[in-house]
């Protein structure tokens, strides 16, 4: 650990403890709002550490000591006797013939996370733990998400450098994750996938193995997970998704639905997927030998209903609607530019093919800065028509200004040639 590092962990911990001078009592106010009211076991990790996250880096914490303070609190929150914090039984939720689904309430659980961090705080202002190896990740990223003329956002997008520390993963293997979710009928499913995908994920014994495999167990759960929610608490929702993990030598990119991941190698587009659409003809067709059907009502629908045909949520159209993800892997060799991951508000303007021109128009106007590209492609597909929720998440696997500086001289080299030979 650097000097530099040390001391605004050392100074972080200092302003943390003198916010929470003293444990949260019963009736003290929560400092962020949970994301539920209540919570099953399998979803207190997820929900812990969501809430852990807003907290530390809206009080600027150093990403890698506010990634390991919350693997650190939710570890110590794990080891409790968690009983006290059960909801009471509610015959009419939990029938007889169903199994039994145990709730807890939210915000007695946070108060008890935010007071494992509080003591991760006192015990780490002695002994301050390494911040380990991804801390030295270069990868910078461009998102920029907007609204547009839908009544509401139901977008959700995640960033995780810090994936092992989060999460607790020491196998040597440095990973970050990135996702896009793209919600309909609501944001409940897009919020839930964000929240609680990546703690699936980390559980996969296929992880370390085979992160293909792993990823399409995790979607599968995780909408099995969501059904429990979505039936207790009447929720219709529906979302499809796009995640990347990202390792030194491989990208591993998951699926489910329209949203979509383009990987730009030497300015050329690498073709990573083939995003779900009901009017593809192998999807139509497992749609139809289902006994369903696919209808054009402005766009392609299953069944009339929904324009997805795969996505996590949307019950009242399953199997129809498929929650089976499809993944792809490739190797990497030092040669790639950047990912991105978008939503189909994005992608029904924009063919993948256009994107290393787009990035590198926005690149020459900020002149290599890859702080606002996301915004430049955003504005971009809203210029060309595009009026749903748009997310665009850019992850730069060289410098930006490196590609910039290539794209000059690539240019540069053919002109250079030709006047040679006019010479001759």
């Amino acid at each position: 650990m650097s000097c530099t590092e040390q001391d605004d962990a050392g100074k972080f911990l200092e302003r943390f403890l003198e916010e929470f001078l003293n444990p949260l009592g019963t009736e003290d106010p929560l400092p962020v709002t949970p994301l539920s009211r209540k919570v099953t076991m399998q979803e207190v990790k997820g929900e812990s550490l969501d809430l852990g996250l807003r907290l530390l880096s809206a009080r600027n914490a150093p990403s890698w000591l506010g990634a390991a303070m919350c693997n650190a609190a939710v570890t110590e929150l794990l080891k409790d006797d968690l009983s006290p914090h059960y909801c009471p039984k509610d015959p009419e939720q939990q029938p007889e013939d169903e199994q039994e689904v145990v709730l807890l309430q939210s915000e007695p659980l946070q108060r008890l996370f935010i007071n494992k961090l509080r003591e991760v705080c006192l015990a780490w202002q002695k002994q301050l733990p390494s911040p380990g190896s991804s801390s030295s990740q270069t990868h910078s990223c461009s998102v920029h998400a907007i609204r547009n003329t839908r009544r509401k956002m139901e977008d959700r997008h995640i960033i995780l450098r810090e994936f092992n520390q989060l999460l607790g993963l020491q196998d040597g293997v440095d990973r970050e994750y990135y996702a896009v979710f793209d919600g309909h009928g609501g944001v409940d499913a897009a919020t839930y996938v964000a929240t609680h995908l990546h703690i699936i994920l980390s559980q996969q014994e296929a992880l370390k193995s085979d992160a293909a495999t792993a990823f399409k167990s995790t979607f599968t759960q995780t909408d099995d997970m969501f059904k429990i929610k979505a039936k207790r608490e009447r929720l219709r929702s529906g979302s499809t998704g796009v995640a990347a993990l990202l390792t030194s030598d491989r990208l591993t990119v998951s699926w489910l639905g329209d949203s979509q991941a383009v990987l730009v190698r030497q300015g050329e587009p690498v073709t990573l997927m083939d995003p779900h659409k009901p009017e593809r003809e192998d999807e139509k067709k497992r749609i139809e030998d289902l006994g369903g059907c696919i209808a054009f009502m402005g766009c392609w629908r299953v069944n009339g209903t929904y324009a997805v045909s795969r996505a996590i949520g949307d019950f009242d159209q399953k199997p129809y609607i498929s929650n089976e993800a499809d993944c792809s892997s490739i190797q990497l060799n030092g040669h790639e530019d950047y990912i991105l991951l978008a939503c189909d508000g994005f992608f029904d303007v924009v063919r993948p093919g256009d994107v290393p021109e787009l990035v590198l128009e926005a690149l020459r106007e900020t002149g290599g800065s890859g702080d606002d590209v996301a915004q430049a492609l955003v504005a971009h597909a809203k210029a060309a028509g595009s009026s749903d929720n748009i997310t665009v998440l850019l992850v730069f696997l060289k410098d930006p200004q490196q590609l910039l500086t290539y794209e000059t001289s690539s240019r540069a080299e053919p002109e250079g040639a030709t006047a040679a030979a006019t010479g001759i």
